[in-house]
């Protein structure tokens, strides 16, 4: 009865199925050939119900198979909507705890896998699609979960170079998916939108079914199905089987007109046709999901699988029902619907009621059994809240989006009155704080405040408010919620040492130094009687302190304090993660081999804790790190992926690091447009954080940096007026950044204020006696000297520095001095030379050009080093770390295999990997690998 216009509309290339849709083959096609010749793509296909979606992608599923593709396919669905990563684990043949299974085991309270999940995922599609071309093929994807929106926005551009097709579908509409679908079509992703067929395609299909062209009645009554393909189809199958048309002279005459003209009508009609067993089978099967197991649907009639075998053979000969692989499915959700509109509300809510207590009563996953359960949910029901309060849970390691969601869906069941009220209450501000929905939490845990009854209940939420308002960058409100918690009498151990840490930490990054000190000083002195958790957040606030006064060793000492007592207390107490302060000093003291060694220690610690909230700032300290060694490519790459990251996840508490290192960057490049716009950014965004987010002073160097390219001395001046009136900022300035002390000093000079720059060079003097093991300040000290003086000694001493960017700036000043003096233009000469090369190696263009120019007045002409030796295109305009890129990708390695073995992070070798793509003129590994096998040089 469904079967044989289903049939008819799918066929080869020149069947009906392909009526009117031209264009969208040729693109399909394009997408295949795309793959064939090795390199990804991907299609975009939306449109609204029986518009063709499923049929198109049969069709792209058939002609990749007879070209030898390896597929892998699945469709999301309702039911299944609260599964984390759910289609793309069916697609691959995994299932969650599969996957978790293959990974080392979590830490007991870890509360986010998504990073490790994602990072798992990719690493299975890479796999696979290094043996071949791979189609993924995705269909209704408007149910997927956000985990699967949040992986498939990392591993498509990630897999990018591979033969990996990608072909998403989706109902028509807004939400997730949409915003998914918009980044991919501007990353360059085609998109198609399914929409009636025309007339003439209408008429063509009826002849294609038919096998005679349709007469004007006929062409009329086709009309009403509005050019929707799936309802055609079934328009001209009920009028096949009730005998409306007549053949005759190779024309199709309507020769009755019974039959409604509604689909939901002709679906009903044809249910009726079924025998009641099939009929209630198909009724309960629909109330499941749009695909269903046998067993579930056995069990739901309570009837073993083996008594189901008439009803379901014949659902199946009538085209209702498809055979997947595990799975029966509904042959479209049209058909879906039209069956599940057939019961009405009260009996389906039971239903549902029973699909729920059924999957939860088999003790499994909770999961499957919430999605009904939040159908058919009354408030008060005990059974229902136990339910979506199990499914919370497990999901929340995996999807804390959809945790949240099922958080909120059980509190709105929880009567005010209910004693369980509060923990889920406490559930919910959890799941959306891990999330990322900060504005959310923050509005349920103030919302809850009113009707805590307890101090502890007060206190607890004053704690959550606390930690949402750190993450938000809004330091200076977290203490006061810290403080608040911590008025609160009869606190528990655990909720006080929680409230003292995240206390200490907003006194750290608001830089709120002086009120905090005497505790943090007071907690340490008596260390046997405070937990590890208050412990760290004090030695956090002391290594600030430490900073701020000057004292780099001591400095050092707390953060590796905090460092030694986390990882022997609670899990809490990492999440601090003292280790990235370390990254930070070790990057301010120019110790590039130590601060790599503890920036992969932080990125293994945040992706086994699971602690999205700190997700991208492996990158963004990463990206501050590359831009200190001199490599400008690399720290812009990593600051943009850290940057997008933060985005994704929804925490921005680090976005000023990154923000800062593209001004940076741009200003060296000497593109100061870009610069100017990342100042603007910045300067927002602290407005935004009470100025007081994590970098903000850092932000503001760079802040100033742009606006003297733009504008002049006059204006950073003004930019950095605290750093010359205050002499804490002014110390923290100086001890984390080592260019500072030269640059302010000759900034003040240029814009006439000799006293400024005075200040600067005595503080960095000061610096430099009290920290004599640490040479970027000794260095920084002479230099900032012998700008102020003209001391010539003084900057041969700076040109030892170990930062190669402030290096080559002090052969510069050098080289600037002694042109000045009698004799010596050939000192002069060579001083700036080592000044180009230094600036050159590090990527500053902007800077090697006033060297040049420096070097003309003098009568040297300089051409510049990549132009003189590298041509454009090609194997020999590959730069040494693009060339290594490219032949351990020729070679067969992976994107974070080639990392691991050059010691560089998964987003730099993507970031090189298209600069070697776009020199070459390919698109794919295996166009590079062709290439590598004609004859490249060898590499590392």
């Amino acid at each position: 009865m469904f079967q044989q216009p289903a049939d008819a509309l799918a066929g080869h290339a020149s069947s009906p199925g392909r009526r009117g849709r031209a264009q969208e083959w040729a693109v399909v096609a394009g997408l295949l050939r795309t793959a064939e010749s090795s390199r990804g793509g991907v299609l975009l296909v939306e449109g609204r119900p029986g518009m063709g979606k499923t049929r198109l992608l049969d069709g792209a599923v058939e002609a990749a198979a007879e070209r030898g593709f390896a597929l892998a396919r699945a469709a999301a669905d309702e039911p299944g909507r609260l599964m984390p990563l759910g289609p793309l684990l069916a697609a691959l043949g995994k299932s969650a705890l599969t996957l978790r299974a293959a990974m080392s085991p979590p830490p007991p309270d870890v509360v986010d896998l998504r990073l490790s999940l994602v990072e798992r995922l990719q690493a299975l599609l890479e796999e696979r699609a290094a043996a071949g071309p791979l189609l993924m093929v995705l269909d209704d994807l408007h149910w997927a979960d956000p985990t699967t929106i949040l992986a498939l926005r990392s591993l498509i551009p990630e897999l990018a170079s591979y033969p990996l097709a990608w072909i998403l579908s989706r109902r028509t509409g807004g939400g997730e998916v949409e915003r998914l679908f918009d980044v991919l079509e501007r990353d360059g992703a085609w998109r198609i939108v399914l929409g009636p067929l025309d007339d003439q395609a209408v008429a063509e299909v009826i002849t294609d079914v038919l096998e005679a062209g349709p007469e004007p009645e006929l062409l009329a009554l086709a009309a009403g199905a509005g050019g929707n393909p799936c309802m055609l189809g079934e328009l001209l199958g009920g009028l096949c089987e009730e005998k409306a048309i007549e053949i005759s002279g190779g024309r199709a005459h309507l020769v009755s007109e019974r039959l409604p003209r509604r689909m939901k009508e002709i679906w009903r009609h044809r249910l009726a046709r079924l025998s009641p067993h099939a009929r209630h089978l198909l009724q309960v099967a629909a109330v499941l999901g749009r695909s269903f197991s046998v067993d579930d649907l056995a069990d739901m009639l309570g009837e073993p699988p083996s008594r189901l075998l008439p009803a379901l053979e014949e659902a199946e000969a009538t085209g209702a029902v498809v055979p997947g692989s595990d799975t029966l499915r509904f042959r479209h959700e049209m058909l879906w619907q039209a069956v599940t509109e057939t019961i009405s509300p009260p009996v389906r809510q039971a239903l549902h009621r029973q699909a729920g207590e059924m999957l939860l009563g088999r003790g499994g996953s909770a999961i499957p059994a919430a999605a009904h359960l939040m159908c058919q949910a009354r408030p008060g029901d005990a059974r229902t809240l136990d339910g979506l309060d199990r499914a919370t849970h497990e999901v929340l390691p995996s999807s804390p989006q959809t945790a949240a969601d099922l958080a909120l869906r059980a509190l709105d069941l929880t009567p005010v009155t209910d004693p369980d009220r509060f923990d889920r209450t406490m559930t919910a501000v959890y799941a959306l704080t891990t999330t990322g929905r900060l504005a959310e939490a923050s509005q349920l845990a103030r919302s809850a405040l009113r009707h805590a009854v307890s101090p502890c209940q007060v206190a607890r939420l004053h704690y959550e408010l606390a930690h949402v308002l750190l993450l938000t960058g809004r330091p200076v409100d977290a203490v006061t919620e810290a403080d608040e918690a911590l008025t609160e009498e009869d606190l528990s151990g655990e909720l006080r040492d929680l409230a003292e840490q995240v206390r200490f930490q907003g006194l750290f990054a608001s830089h709120d130094h002086r009120r905090g000190r005497e505790q943090a000083e007071a907690v340490v002195a008596a260390e046997e009687r405070h937990s590890a958790l208050a412990l760290v957040g004090a030695h956090l606030l002391l290594t600030m302190i430490a900073v701020v006064e000057g004292r780099a060793a001591c400095a050092v000492d707390h953060v590796r304090a905090a460092m030694r007592i986390a990882a022997g207390g609670p899990i809490r107490a990492r999440h601090a993660h003292p280790v990235l302060q370390l990254v930070t000093l070790l990057t301010d003291a120019r110790r590039f081999d130590e601060a790599e060694t503890a920036l992969q220690a932080a990125a293994e610690e945040i992706t086994a804790l699971g602690h999205t909230a700190f997700g991208a700032c492996p990158a963004l300290f990463r990206a501050r790190l590359r831009l200190a060694e001199g490599r400008l490519d690399d720290a812009a790459a990593e600051a943009q992926s850290g940057l997008a990251m933060a985005g994704e996840l929804g925490t921005d508490a680090f976005a000023i690091m990154g923000i800062a290192v593209l001004a940076i960057v741009a200003v060296r490049r000497g593109d100061i447009d870009a610069a100017a716009t990342y100042a603007e950014r910045h300067g927002s965004q602290r407005q935004a954080s009470q100025g007081a987010q994590c970098g903000i002073g850092w932000g503001d160097w760079a802040a100033a940096l742009a606006a003297e390219a733009q504008d002049g001395p006059g204006r950073a001046m003004r930019v950095l007026g605290a750093v010359f009136g205050d002499p804490a900022e002014r110390c923290w300035l100086l001890m984390s950044e080592p260019a500072a002390a030269a640059w302010l000093t000759r900034t003040a000079l240029t814009a006439g204020d000799r006293s400024g720059a005075q200040t600067v060079a005595a503080a960095a003097g000061r610096l430099a006696a009290r920290n004599p093991g640490f040479p970027t300040l000794t260095a920084a000290a002479a230099h900032a000297h012998g700008v102020l003086h003209q001391d010539r000694a003084a900057l041969c001493r700076a040109t030892a520095h170990p930062d190669p960017w402030s290096r080559a700036s002090a052969s510069e000043d050098l080289g600037v001095l002694l042109a000045r003096s009698a004799g010596e233009r050939e000192a002069a000469v060579h001083a700036l030379d080592r000044a180009l090369d230094g600036y050159q190696g590090t990527g500053a263009t902007r800077d090697a050009a006033r060297v040049r120019a420096r070097l003309r007045e003098l009568g040297v002409r300089r051409r510049h080093w990549i132009q003189a030796e590298r041509p454009v295109s090609g194997w020999a305009s590959l730069t040494d770390t693009e060339r290594d890129v490219a032949v351990l990708v020729a070679r067969g390695l992976t994107n974070p295999q080639v990392a691991a073995q050059m010691f560089v992070s998964p987003h730099t070798v993507k970031f090189h990997l298209r600069q070697v793509f776009r020199k070459l003129g390919i698109g794919s590994r295996i166009e590079l690998a062709r290439l590598a096998a004609e004859g490249v040089p060898e590499g590392p």
